[in-house]
């Protein structure tokens, strides 16, 4: 699709063609603008390169710098979230940029497939006529081939094509939440920890008046803190993994005492609310006729089997349960980027010391790379900026450090915190594994079991678990339990759901 004349080669910028559809060229498309795609944008832009930030939510912040919309009046949004200085510091300077049209920011867009192109006439960006970044260095990132993302953009209920070319491509597309079933947990009121978290966050929503929050991993503490502190009643945090796992990383914990802190500020606001800390528990079943009433919560070994005689049931009217999270690689993947497994037992990129994937020319930061929070995000997504601008060594070196500090504590976290295999034992044949589909435990184990199906891509040609709305984000990790497959990445042509005239309007080599 040709781009506008009005626009200046190099410069991000925009256009429609025809009224249809809308157009998009720059050096750097970042694809997700939270804490990594938001540090990306903002030092790619510092360092003279031309950027198109890509966000299927209405404005910058992802999934952590979710905040309450305007007509909601909220007096003060900073405090539903950590480190908020980190997050307008650089929308400040986000929008500095797109005032100089150095940034186009495209909210409302889903990037649904990244395409190899041909080498095009950029220029070399604002104020870098020789092709050299603001660092002095080479632009090593930003080669002379370049690159396809093909979106859809919904604003004022309009649903149209866009296209975006770019000589990078740096993916900051985030993570989800791993769901681990059980017996109930599609009642109304039981909803993911980070469900809730979103709901407080955007909505100024309490999920219930009170509320057990379960599953595992550190979020777990941040959200019952926050629902505590907004007035719902948290009798428990129901962790199943132990911090005593922690034990055997004292010089990774001692090497990252912000976090220590951090974890010393929940835990007095737990204590504070009168929140009980269950640890090596689990919610195993949830009850009530047209919501959610109760939770048994039972002990657990440690393999995550829970222990006869240990059962007991605890009144609520909601449970926020969440087993860590997932990276979200659908783009990744549909490339061909290698990945690696996580201490977590999740799928996250192969990276290279510098951000780089695989491919070349493709780069990732944050949770795509394994779960790690927002501080190691804006870490990797400054130091994949600055390796594609082509900043000096030393730099890189530096920002390299405070990566790899933050990550090492990330794979302690991950290991910690890791489902053990034995929490298939709290299911029953009748509980649904996947949701949208309605496919039973059941149907599962008889698909791996006596139909023969050793792995999640034959159990869903036979039973549809993974064929709904969600395509498997909520089952995908407890389908690979019970067949016995271990985490794989999952490819596909589309990463998420497109209309069949943006296909149509496609040239035909594409």
């Amino acid at each position: 699709m040709p781009h506008s004349n009005a626009e200046t080669a190099g410069t991000a910028g925009t256009a429609r063609a025809g009224g249809a559809a809308e157009t998009a060229r720059a050096d750097l498309a970042v694809v997700g603008a939270g804490p990594a795609g938001l540090a990306a944008a903002v030092t790619a832009a510092d360092l003279g390169l031309s950027v198109v930030l890509l966000d299927a939510g209405a404005g910058p912040g992802g999934q952590y710098y979710r905040r309450p919309a305007a007509g909601l009046g909220a007096a003060r949004p900073q405090a539903l979230h950590h480190d908020w200085t980190a997050f307008t510091t650089r929308l400040r300077r986000l929008r500095d940029h797109e005032a100089a049209r150095r940034v186009t920011c495209l909210t409302g867009t889903h990037v649904w497939t990244v395409l190899p192109g041909h080498g095009h006439d950029h220029g070399t960006g604002p104020g870098d006529g020789d092709g050299t970044g603001a660092a002095g260095g080479d632009r090593r990132g930003v080669g002379g081939a370049s690159w396809t993302l093909h979106a859809r953009t919904t604003r004022d209920g309009e649903d149209t094509a866009t296209t975006v070319t770019a000589r990078a491509v740096l993916l900051a597309t985030g993570a989800y939440e791993r769901q681990l079933p059980f017996p109930g947990w599609t009642l109304p009121g039981v909803l993911g920890a980070g469900g809730a978290q979103a709901m407080l966050k955007s909505g100024l929503v309490l999920p219930g008046r009170r509320v057990v929050v379960a599953g595992s991993g550190p979020l777990l503490l941040a959200v019952a803190a926050s629902l505590a502190s907004a007035g719902a009643r948290v009798p428990a945090v129901v962790e199943a993994g132990a911090y005593t796992a922690y034990s055997g990383h004292a010089p990774t914990l001692l090497r990252n005492p912000a976090k220590l802190l951090e974890a010393a500020r929940f835990g007095a606001a737990l204590a504070r609310h009168h929140t009980r800390l269950l640890t090596r528990h689990a919610v195993v079943a949830a009850h009530g006729t047209d919501r959610v009433e109760a939770v048994t919560v039972a002990r657990l070994d440690r393999d995550w089997r829970p222990l006869p005689g240990t059962a007991r049931r605890v009144p609520c009217d909601a449970v926020a349960v969440g087993h860590g999270l997932v990276p979200e690689l659908s783009l990744a993947t549909a490339l061909g980027c290698a990945t690696r497994q996580s201490p977590d037992g999740t799928v996250a990129l192969a990276l290279s010391d510098d951000q780089r994937t695989s491919v070349p020319g493709i780069w990732a930061a944050g949770e795509t790379g394994g779960i790690g929070g927002a501080q190691l995000a804006l870490v990797e997504g400054e130091l994949a900026a600055r390796a594609i601008a082509g900043a000096a060594p030393g730099t890189l070196a530096s920002l390299g450090r405070r990566r790899d500090r933050l990550r090492a504590f990330a794979a302690a976290m991950a290991a910690a915190h890791r489902p053990g295999e034995g929490w298939t034992d709290w299911l029953r044949a009748d509980t649904d594994v996947c949701r949208c589909e309605e496919v039973s435990v059941g149907a599962v184990r008889e698909a791996a079991g006596e139909l023969g199906a050793h792995d999640a891509r034959t159990v869903k040609l036979l039973t549809r678990a993974g064929m709904g709305w969600c395509q498997g984000r909520m089952c995908g990790p407890a389908v690979a339990a019970l067949c016995g497959a271990g985490a794989a990445p999952d490819r596909r042509p589309l990463a998420c759901p497109v209309p069949l005239r943006h296909l149509a309007r496609l040239p035909e080599e594409s």
